[in-house]
């Protein structure tokens, strides 16, 4: 049962919580990105770039610290590392 919780976390460099402290800072950003894309959408000169510009930060702190997981010996990430 512990593996449910603990394979995908390590599988990216991560321990538990740390892994359920970035998921849900990405999930809490996702969600703001999205109201800024509604807003958006109904008043075209806000937020025009906001839903962009936060997916690209997003992904690439993602990118950097997978790379930084595969690397042999790499220490498991802390959440404050995904920008």
């Amino acid at each position: 049962m512990r593996k449910l919780f603990t394979e995908h976390p390590s599988s990216v460099g991560e321990t538990y919580g740390a892994h359920c402290i970035s998921a849900w800072g990405f999930g809490v950003r996702l969600i703001g990105a999205g109201l800024a894309c509604c807003l958006h959408g109904l008043l075209p000169f806000l937020c025009v770039t906001t839903g962009s510009r936060t997916v690209r930060k997003l992904h690439e702190g993602m990118v950097q610290n997978r790379a930084k997981a595969n690397q042999p010996g790499a220490p498991a990430q802390s959440p404050s590392t995904l920008g």
